[in-house]
């Protein structure tokens, strides 16, 4: 493998470790806050539909981007209403969010296209545009440096850096601002938030509407971005490998930035490589493209180590008379 490779790799994988990381941040917040959310794949899928139909419409590729964060929005109030409005089980309704989001984007997409459950394909302003770092051009003919910081950090669209921004953000939020520290105490023992006065119900559906923000970037992203439009089932599980990332990660910002890169870096693999040829052992290509499902798989079982979620997640609140 040459070096010019290895930065196509390293490109490659910021690219795709995108959307795994706004999803990723997306259920950090849910999470934190006491709410399950395994919908993150049907709000992923729900704002890439949207945000490609509504660009290929306008023209507009920012309209569309805030057409995909609506409706992921919008679902994301959905999760809210039946998981802390009315109790209900929060991995159930995130469940029935993601069969919505799969037959409603494949049965709108074919009413208003007919093009096979897909949009028309993007180009023009109805696409996101690659930035050009500063000093891009003038530090490429350094060695080694140059290549990676020219080609592999710059020449991505502006939702790559929003992303990366994003990850010192969710940190600073959680862990240096009155509202994270209320917001992870929600998490951990609601029933101290509630005597302090403060309402566990605000938080929480202020925790379930950024992950539907967050959510929404990432849709947008894989659509308008990463993609030219919209195809059936575009997210292809990767609102599940964001949750094995948020696991691996222990609900912690800096951790899912690493394993994020962790599974972008095993899809850029797959994608460049039909095999891997170890010399004495060759792996096929049907392995190397489930490389990154394997990996999710493994998170899961817990073989990576014991993840302790925070202990009222997933627990619907009820207040005390």
């Amino acid at each position: 493998m040459s070096f010019v490779d290895i930065v196509q790799i390293l490109d490659s994988t910021i690219r795709l470790a995108t959307p795994l990381l706004l999803a990723c941040l997306a259920g950090l917040f849910s999470e934190r806050a006491g709410v399950f959310d395994i919908g993150l794949e049907g709000k992923m899928l729900v704002a890439a539909f949207f945000s490609a139909a509504v660009a290929a419409v306008t023209g507009q590729v920012w309209v569309g981007l805030l057409a995909g964060v609506g409706a992921a929005m919008v679902f994301a109030l959905i999760h809210g209403l039946a998981s802390i409005t009315f109790r209900g089980d929060q991995l159930i309704s995130g469940v029935a969010i993601n069969f919505l989001a799969a037959g409603m984007t494949v049965l709108i997409a074919q009413d208003w296209f007919a093009q096979g459950s897909r949009t028309p394909a993007l180009s023009g302003d109805a696409r996101f545009s690659s930035i050009d770092l500063p000093f891009a051009e003038a530090l490429s003919g350094v060695p080694y440096l140059g290549p990676i910081y020219a080609e592999a950090l710059s020449g991505h669209t502006i939702l790559v850096y929003i992303a990366l921004l994003a990850v010192p953000a969710t940190w600073y939020i959680l862990f240096r601002t009155r509202f994270g520290l209320r917001l992870r105490a929600v998490g951990e023992n609601p029933g101290a938030v509630d005597t302090a006065g403060v309402s566990v119900t605000r938080l929480r559906y202020a925790a379930v509407m950024i992950c539907g923000l967050l959510t929404g970037l990432a849709g947008a992203y894989l659509a308008t971005g990463l993609a030219a439009g919209f195809t059936k089932d575009m997210t292809a599980g990767r609102g599940f490998i964001a949750l094995a990332a948020l696991i691996f990660a222990k609900w912690r910002p800096w951790h899912a930035l690493g394993a994020c890169l962790l599974f972008g870096f095993l899809q850029a693999v797959s994608n460049r490589y039909s095999t891997l040829d170890f010399g004495i052992v060759q792996i096929p290509n049907a392995f190397v493209l489930a490389l990154p499902y394997i990996l999710t798989v493994v998170i899961l079982a817990g073989f990576v180590g014991k993840a302790i979620p925070p202990r009222a997640g997933g627990q619907p609140y009820v207040k005390e008379r």
